[in-house]
């Protein structure tokens, strides 16, 4: 910050306007007194991923993306359930988070440059590593993308993968496309399952997902070839750092906690612990919560309300689901993956 000291007090003014005009100071902390104030987080989710945000015959919200929404809830009030979750098409995504519809988007939505130089957003970390493949019918016996020529597949408008879909194909200079792409999801698959196109192809995560809405879900294969980078994470408007870093945070306190062997039902043990790491990822130790605009005990009440981030993985997507994926890069980074969360210190 510059010296403000030996000015006489009109510059002093104007030099401390332009400072803040320039970005000098941090942001005031809006999206969050708005949340207190209303008495719940708007979260914008899929209109309905299983395994990441749909809603069971009960109508509640569950998912990965949605305890997402939850941890965060749960830091700031101290109860997950103070969430109100808007389904969101790809087209309408950001911008109802531009235009303040959400104060959070997750939505298993891709991080990538243009959305965050070109659309005025921030994506606050990779909650999950993916990568786009092609799903077909077993029948076809096809064992690689590298077979996929000539074929139609199926796609959807609105996201990375009709773009990394040509991007691939024109890669393959004896590989022709032919794309049917729809607006929606469930429109991509019905038109698959009608076989309308030969291959569908999006987010393996997602392949995974829509492989169990299929008439004979068994007589379908995903390719071994993953032909992008798709990290998907939460998104926030720019221009509030502490929301920003509230949500970040927030979801790197899930992996500490995965790392630091911190589970939902071992909180309470956790606060009693004499680990320097676990102490101030409790709040026990430091003023950490009070630094976010919340409580000292923000990251257990997130980790006490939907669990770490191995507990969050397992039960919507992993070995306690029904989609059953692999860890695979998403695993600790020591255990052979790549999720990583800086310290809380």
């Amino acid at each position: 910050m510059p010296d403000f000291k030996k000015r006489p007090v009109i510059l002093r003014l104007f030099a401390l306007l332009a400072f803040v005009v320039a970005g000098g100071l941090p942001a005031g902390g809006q999206t969050l007194k708005a949340v207190k104030e209303r008495g719940t987080l708007s979260c914008g989710v899929s209109q309905g991923l299983l395994g990441f945000s749909s809603t069971n015959d009960k109508n509640i919200w569950t998912g990965f993306d949605v305890d997402m929404c939850r941890a965060v809830a749960a830091a700031i009030f101290g109860d997950p359930a103070k969430v109100t979750f808007m389904p969101l098409d790809a087209e309408a995504r950001f911008t109802a988070l531009q235009s303040s519809k959400i104060d959070l988007l997750s939505r298993n939505s891709t991080w990538t440059m243009s959305r965050e130089s070109s659309l005025g957003l921030m994506f606050a970390g990779v909650a999950y590593y993916d990568g786009q493949g092609f799903l077909l019918r077993r029948e076809a016996g096809i064992d690689t993308a590298l077979q996929l020529g000539g074929k139609t597949v199926c796609t959807q408008t609105g996201t990375t993968s009709q773009l990394n879909l040509s991007d691939y194909f024109r890669a393959k200079d004896d590989m022709s496309l032919k794309v049917l792409a729809l607006g929606t999801a469930e429109e991509s698959r019905r038109a698959y399952d009608d076989r309308k196109c030969d291959v569908m192809t999006s987010d393996v995560s997602q392949l995974y997902a829509e492989r169990l809405k299929l008439t004979a879900p068994d007589s379908h294969v995903i390719l071994p070839e993953v032909i992008s980078k798709e990290p998907l994470g939460p998104a926030v408007r720019q221009g509030d750092d502490q929301w920003f870093n509230l949500v970040k945070w927030t979801l790197y306190a899930l992996i500490n906690a995965e790392e630091l062997g911190v589970k939902s039902a071992t909180t309470d043990d956790a606060v009693k612990s004499q680990s320097p790491d676990i102490r101030r990822l409790v709040g026990t130790e430091g003023e950490f919560g009070q630094q976010l605009g919340l409580a000292n005990d923000w990251a257990a009440r997130a980790v006490r309300a939907v669990g770490n981030y191995g507990e969050i993985y397992e039960r919507n997507v992993g070995t306690q689901s029904r989609l059953s994926i692999p860890r695979g890069l998403n695993a600790l980074w020591t255990q052979g993956g790549i999720q990583y969360a800086p310290p809380v210190r």
